[in-house]
């Protein structure tokens, strides 16, 4: 598009911005104001791989007896939902005709826990943190995915040396000044060349798979849950350099601008992967894409989100993607649920039940929705963009208003087991506060030019933050292996070890890795393939009530 050097009077200006903003007018070539829809999958490429995609989307081509069965699903919801709720002691109606939660009592932790918690953190070695990513590589091989850029398949001397101080330098934001040494594979010449040439954000993303494969083999991960739960969360930068990719927001950044590390974790601890935004947008706009763009591991089936990752659209979409969607309702009495038989009686959940599913919406647009899911599905348009050109000003389409449609009988379905089941509710807080582990550790290693990013350019954002993912996700490997050798021992030598308790020990604690100042690159002889543990008879009663 070319820009006409004819003054324009303002109003004529104000008005090109506005259908800009409303997705009416586009820029050809633009990544952000470019026509998603011309992207979709259409005409005889859709029909195509119509067929396939639906069968691996598990949709039909017909929508009445999927819809028909969605209805069921949720007119029995209601039914026994609202049978209970006389006796439920989690939920009531207020005299405001709205649904309450109570408050989840903390899960109490026992004694047992307590000790066990202690004995297995003195237990664990002190290290330097280039010794974990050494002693990582040795047991994975995870360094083998750095490959040259160049193609060239032979690899430097002292290779994975090199790209552990590299991978300091980075992910705890010191640059290469602390990391350089003596030896040649930590002088600043050598270092230089490995970053350009085997560094990228592909090669983080083969070496992280790696390493999520080995923590989904180690026992005490297994415990921890299968990989199926997954939650994606936001972690804010400030970016204090000039740049094009950061966006102000007070609340996160002061007087500054900043940057969004998007970042999804599944319940064994692993980080999945993660994306880069400016600013601070809603998540919502994101899930999707770091979901199909995952380093490595299991597809999950349940995502966990915050409430500013939520809206009905996002909802129907992750819905026809195929996954169970369980965001955080912050402003939960202040939503309405949605019926699609308007002459059903739900006893006490009449009243909040006052929104209607329209399934004729559904249905008029089922092909198009369709065509959107699979066109996501199969990487041809980012969902991103597709949420985008589903709204205008903030007020959807017709498509988009179908879509949304389609997720209030999910979403729905979400509140009411909330309310019904407990349970439910500690395991979507039990994966949010894994998530906030990570984000705390995050912080921890990320701690050099007081944890601000530097980075000018998106790319440059993603390569440190994926060098970022990359050691935290070594330091949790390293962690949850002696974690799970300590266990053992202690069932071999007696200790109390209950299964309840093993399932809520943490793989972020952080006090026998040192991060700051003092590096080593050496690795000792592993002759068992692991460091001697500490005496487990070391931990005194003051440790166990810290």
């Amino acid at each position: 598009m070319r820009q006409s050097t004819t003054p324009q009077p303002p109003g004529r200006k104000e008005a090109f911005h506005r259908l800009l903003r409303r997705r009416e007018i586009f820029a050809i070539n633009s990544s952000k104001w470019g026509d998603p829809g011309a992207k979709l999958l259409q005409g005889a490429a859709w029909q195509a791989l119509r067929p396939t995609a639906l069968a691996s989307l598990r949709l039909p081509e017909q929508p009445g007896a999927h819809l028909a069965r969605q209805a069921e699903a949720l007119d029995a919801a209601y039914r026994q939902v609202a049978g209970r709720l006389p006796v439920n002691t989690s939920a009531s109606m207020g005299s405001d005709g709205r649904l309450h939660l109570a408050a989840l009592e903390p899960t109490p932790e026992p004694d047992s826990l307590l000790a066990l918690r202690a004995a297995v953190e003195v237990m664990m070695p002190r290290v330097d943190l280039p010794e974990v990513l050494l002693e990582v590589f040795s047991w994975t091989g995870a360094d083998q995915a750095f490959t040259s850029i160049t193609g060239e398949a032979a690899r430097l001397a002292d290779l994975p040396i090199s790209i552990a101080a590299l991978l300091v330098a980075h992910g705890c934001n010191v640059g290469m000044t602390p990391v350089i040494g003596g030896a040649k594979a930590l002088r600043r010449d050598r270092l230089s060349h490995v970053d350009q040439t085997y560094l990228r954000l592909a090669t983080y993303k083969a070496a992280n798979a790696t390493l999520i494969d080995a923590q989904a083999g180690i026992g005490l991960a297994q415990a921890w849950g299968g990989g199926l739960v997954a939650s994606a969360d936001g972690m804010r930068f400030v970016v204090p350099t000039a740049t094009i990719h950061a966006r102000p927001n007070p609340k996160y950044f002061g007087r500054r601008r900043g940057a969004t590390w998007l970042n999804m974790i599944n319940d064994q601890a692993s980080g999945l992967g993660g994306m880069v935004v400016a600013g601070t947008p809603r998540d919502s706009l994101y899930v999707l894409d770091v979901l199909y763009d995952r380093d490595g591991g299991r597809r999950p089936e349940t995502i966990i989100t915050d409430t500013s990752s939520y809206s009905d659209i996002v909802y129907g979409l992750l819905t026809l993607a195929g996954f169970s969607y369980a965001p955080q309702l912050a402003d939960l009495p202040d939503q309405k649920l949605w019926r699609i038989d308007p002459r059903a009686d739900y006893g006490p959940l009449q009243h909040i039940a006052r929104g209607r599913v329209s399934l004729d919406k559904i249905e008029r647009h089922w092909d198009d929705i369709c065509r959107i899911i699979a066109s996501v599905h199969t990487g041809a348009v980012r969902a991103h963009d597709v949420i985008r050109m589903l709204s205008r000003d903030g007020r959807p389409t017709p498509l988009g208003d179908a879509i949304a449609h389609y997720g209030r009988i999910p979403k729905t379905l979400h509140i009411l087991r909330m309310a019904d089941e407990p349970d439910y509710r500690r395991e979507i807080k039990a994966q949010s506060n894994l998530q906030e582990g990570r984000h705390a550790l995050a912080r921890r290693i990320f701690h050099g030019k007081r944890g601000h990013l530097y980075q000018r350019y998106h790319e440059g954002m993603e390569d440190q933050l994926g060098a970022l993912g990359l050691v935290l996700n070594a330091v949790v490997l390293f962690n949850t292996r002696y974690m799970d050798a300590a266990v053992t021992r202690l069932r071999a030598q007696g200790f109390e070890v209950r299964d309840e308790d093993v399932a809520r020990l943490s793989p972020f604690i952080h006090a026998h890795v040192n991060m700051l100042g003092r590096y080593s690159f050496a690795l000792p002889e592993l002759p068992g393939g692991l460091r001697p543990l500490g005496d487990p008879g070391d931990v005194h009663d003051d440790d166990m009530n810290n």
